[in-house]
């Protein structure tokens, strides 16, 4: 795109178009108009959520959901901080989101004369949530502010960048130079270093691997390897998937387990790809060092980020590298074994029975069961910080990659359905449904109209236990009154029916599972509420 009497708005556009974008999630408004001038003739759809923090996690939803960038578009001021959140979840999971804003006009940012929507400064803020927000105050900035974004996302670890572009740079001449540029590929590991990986992995006698969401193109190759060495295949929540849950070596998400600590700590290899083996991964909620690990074994560490690499943990291998290449190359040096060593699945076999077996956790997963039994099993499953969804991320079998989306580092309430509508926006055809709680939903229940003005046939499974329960359990756990605590809900009945969606409220799991089957055959989104009563009758 070369006409020089495009707007910089217009040629953003069509730019956007050449790196392959097919969706943006925005809200138009006064300073940012311009944006929208030449969509209608591109063929970028795009989706009006009904908060900018809806736009955020749509694309968060749609970028898990598909591997590619979610774009968004805001405004200035108020869209800014709306979408923060969003920014901030996809920073602390990894998720390519790219967000571009209108800001004040070049010689009007922060000198206190009153504009619409001014803040002190607008870049700053974004940054508080990731070191790639960019400030426009050129023609030639936007272009190279993209290319930076695709190429970073084609490369390096996924993580939100933020461009602003001021208005009245958006309405002047683009010039020419409007086109996508080559992107560069992953890096790949050295020899020696494989070598090294290939032989540790192959003499281990108790192996674990453990994949991350960097890992979600690597299911294959990584089944491969752990087929050859006998390792036990442990994920993090954003892995989940990756391996097949079914799979006897599969350990599934148990991270947070006592006994998964344990296991860590005397395996004599340990490969984590993908994956920070951060504070969330092994979090338990209650005690305050519960995230950490030992280990007395050799760690190697694959992964795209060279600071996450070598840290918390210190690796005895580090490999710079696309995760699925350098998988490969270790699955090629690894001689293959006449009697890989049994221990792994027998120990994967002894976490998947380490259970909670507490009265709350055998009801959720009698719920979850009958949820994984009506869902195909190529349902992408966007879920919440609710209850339910923790349960879940042990419970809930899952055996396909980019099939379950939950907020890990922020913990933001409001995400499931958001999310779950990005990525219907990004599958297409494939089932989509979301897992939320009472109190979350309320977050972004707004967004409901979203997918009721789409059609789009997403289960919506609604803990409702008529409090904030997990934070309630937690006070008990911690010797504090329960306050602050219960609250009185609207009749979701009848809000979701306001809304223009069905709704159901199944007075028992033979119920559920009748209502699950019509929510998929259903024209538009199904709210279906659950109580634990339900559980019981």
């Amino acid at each position: 795109m070369t006409r020089p009497e495009l707007s910089v708005g217009e040629a953003l556009v069509g730019l956007l178009e050449e790196y392959g974008v097919d969706t943006i999630f925005g809200i138009p408004g006064v300073h940012n108009v311009e944006m929208y001038r030449a969509l209608p003739r591109s063929k970028i759809r795009h989706i009006l959520p009904r908060h900018e923090q809806g736009a955020g996690f749509m694309a968060d939803g749609y970028a898990r959901a598909t591997g590619k960038p979610g774009v968004c578009f805001t405004i200035t001021g108020p869209g800014v901080t709306n979408i923060l959140t969003p920014m901030g979840q996809a920073w602390s999971d990894s998720s390519p989101i790219l967000v571009i804003s209108s800001s004040l006009d070049i010689g009007d940012s922060a000198q206190g004369r009153g504009r619409l929507h001014e803040m002190r400064s607008q870049i700053n803020v974004a940054q508080s949530l990731t070191p790639n927000a960019r400030q426009a105050t050129t023609a030639s900035d936007v272009r190279d502010v993209l290319a930076e974004a695709f190429a970073s996302f084609a490369t390096t670890r996924p993580r939100p960048y933020y461009l602003e572009i001021p208005v009245d740079l958006l309405k002047m001449p683009a010039g020419a130079g409007w086109q996508a540029r080559p992107l560069p590929r992953r890096p790949t590991p050295h020899r020696d270093l494989i070598e090294e990986a290939a032989a540790l992995l192959a003499e281990a006698r108790q192996p674990v691997m453990i994949l991350g969401g960097g890992a979600s193109e690597c299911g294959i190759v990584a089944r491969k390897i752990a087929e050859t060495i006998g390792a036990t295949v442990m994920t993090s929540t954003a892995g989940k998937g990756i391996f097949p849950e079914s799979h006897p070596l599969s350990a599934g998400y148990h991270l947070s387990r006592t006994t998964a600590k344990s296991l860590i700590a005397e395996c004599d290899v340990l490969l984590a790809v993908g994956t920070e083996l951060s504070e969330t991964d092994f979090w338990d909620g209650y005690r305050i060092d519960a995230h950490l690990i030992e280990l007395k074994g050799k760690l190697i560490r694959i992964d795209l980020d060279p600071s996450s690499i070598v840290r918390p943990h210190v690796p005895h291998l580090a490999i710079l590298s696309d995760a699925a290449v350098a998988l490969a190359a270790i699955a090629e040096h690894i001689p293959a074994k006449k009697n890989p060593t049994p221990l792994g699945a027998a120990t994967a076999q002894k976490l998947r029975d380490a259970e909670d077996t507490s009265n709350l956790r055998m009801t959720l997963r009698n719920v979850l069961d009958v949820i994984r039994t009506a869902l195909p099993p190529e349902t992408v499953i966007a879920s919440d910080m609710t209850q339910i969804a923790y349960a879940a991320n042990e419970d809930f079998p899952v055996d396909l990659p980019r099939k379950w989306l939950h907020p890990v580092g922020f913990g933001t309430l409001g995400f499931g359905l958001p999310a779950a509508i990005g990525a219907k926006f990004g599958v297409g055809d494939t089932p989509v449904a979301t897992l939320v709680g009472d109190y979350g939903l309320q977050y972004t229940i707004n967004e409901l109209a979203t997918a009721v003005e789409h059609g789009l046939s997403i289960p919506i499974f609604l803990w409702n236990n008529d409090a904030l329960g997990q934070i309630r359990d937690d006070m008990v756990n911690k010797g504090i009154q329960p306050n602050a605590v219960t609250l009185r809900n609207p009749d979701f009945q009848m809000l979701a029916k306001a809304y223009g969606a069905s709704a159901a409220k199944p007075a028992n799991l033979k119920e559920l599972a009748a209502a699950i089957a019509a929510a998929l055959k259903a024209d538009g989104p199904t709210l279906i509420e659950m109580t634990p009563r339900m559980v019981h009758d």
